[in-house]
């Protein structure tokens, strides 16, 4: 078992790293030659929803996982877009992903994945733009809120480096917690386990199945054939769907990156966020 957690710590470790390094300095790159200008356009309509709604959009056209969505946040609130608006992409950043959503289909149906992306865009915009609406942005350390002056058209290379470095050195000790501790949770807790205690059709099943998404850190990609198996052994759609949406929503190493540019009253209410949204949905399949 140590072996495999060592393991699973190593390549998780590894698998962010290489992840956060790039995705930072691709966004540096993105930043150097294209104008955010139209985007903040779009992000800050005057019509509150419209945003939201490209927020979504945008989330939908990056597909980053939990962790290397965060380099993105960091850029949106220092370009100050609405707090809300970024709280709503970073809802829907890791779980609405086209290439996955194909796999969804694929494996659990079509109705599964329209219901799954019409709950996950609905619930992102509500509970992103409510964290907004009640002052949660006073919640962002200093640090993120300092003057952010754009960078020119010109690329360079050893400034964008520079400033890769210099983010990864403030967030890299949360990533290697945050790892270690899903590592281990992941190497020691089985799947079989699981479906063995979250069988049935019981309403609890779907709070605790939420709860229990997000130390397990399962990407959304490998928790998608994870989910077939698991609905093949008898586990009912509601649970299985609050696991997806909670293990792909706020991973243990998301948790911890955000931990260094969030005050601890928004990281909970962030984690809480993900819980409600997880079980929303999972009672909504319930339905089905």
């Amino acid at each position: 078992m140590w072996k495999e957690i060592i393991t699973s710590f190593l390549y998780i470790a590894l698998e962010l790293t290489v992840l956060f390094v790039l995705i930072t300095f691709l966004v540096s790159i993105i930043q150097s030659f294209v104008p955010f200008q139209k985007m903040e356009k779009w992000l800050n309509q005057g019509n509150i929803l419209l945003s939201a709604l490209f927020a979504v959009l945008f989330a939908f056209i990056t597909p980053f996982c939990s962790c290397s969505t965060i380099p993105m946040v960091v850029t949106l609130l220092r370009r100050k877009i609405p707090f809300g608006i970024v709280m709503v992409f970073l809802f829907a950043s890791p779980v609405l992903d086209p290439t996955i959503l194909t796999i969804m289909t694929a494996l659990l149906g079509w109705k599964v994945a329209l219901i799954y992306t019409l709950t996950t865009t609905a619930l992102s915009i509500m509970i992103g733009l409510l964290l907004g609406r009640l002052g949660f942005e006073k919640q962002l350390k200093n640090v993120l809120l300092k003057d952010y002056e754009p960078k020119t058209k010109r690329f360079d290379l050893k400034r964008t480096w520079r400033e890769t470095l210099t983010l990864m050195k403030t967030v890299y000790p949360f990533l290697l917690i945050g790892a270690a501790i899903g590592a281990i949770i992941h190497g020691a807790v089985p799947t079989s386990l699981i479906t063995q205690y979250l069988g049935g059709e019981n309403w609890w099943l779907v709070p605790i199945a939420a709860i229990l998404g997000i130390p397990l850190y399962i990407r959304l990609s490998t928790m998608i054939p994870i989910s077939q198996m698991m609905i093949a052994k008898g586990m009912a759609l509601g649970p299985v769907m609050a696991l997806l949406i909670s293990s792909a929503g706020a991973s243990l190493p998301e948790v911890a990156l955000l931990n260094s540019i969030f005050k601890k009253k928004l990281v909970v209410a962030f984690v809480i966020s993900v819980i409600s949204m997880s079980t929303i949905s999972g009672f909504l399949f319930y339905l089905i």
